[in-house]
């Protein structure tokens, strides 16, 4: 089943992270949908994805050591994903080589979170 293809600006959500965040695509690949660059599968860290505010996740080793130094309890730090590539992406439509990135897809950080698509940023176009 088709899928909408995600774009410049599609609201993003990491498992661990406070905040959600906008996805940023460069126009590099010349690929428009809705007025808006195309998504790839393809993710570099803070360039697309910004951070999602404070993470909580104990994988992450500043906040292992601020909850350390604070007895055990819990204590968010500033969040700095460093992602895998998105998958599964489009199974048929791909950008510059790259399978095109659609709604569905998700990010895993190496810190353990799971970073979710909460919307596209389209509405009419499936890939």
């Amino acid at each position: 089943m088709p899928m909408p293809a995600v774009v410049e600006g599609a609201l993003l959500q990491c498992s661990f992270g406070l905040a959600p965040a906008s996805l940023n695509v460069l126009p590099t690949s010349r690929v428009m949908v809705e007025g808006r660059p195309a998504a790839t599968i393809a993710c570099v860290e803070i360039l697309n994805v910004p951070t999602f505010g404070m993470c909580s996740s104990l994988a992450n080793p500043e906040v292992a050591s601020a909850t350390a130094a604070a007895l055990g309890v819990l204590t968010p730090m500033p969040c700095v994903p460093t992602l895998m590539p998105w998958a599964p992406g489009s199974p048929t439509t791909l950008i510059g080589g790259t399978p095109a990135l659609v709604a569905g897809s998700v990010c895993e950080c190496a810190h353990g979170g799971v970073i979710e698509i909460l919307f596209p940023g389209t509405t009419r176009t499936l890939e």
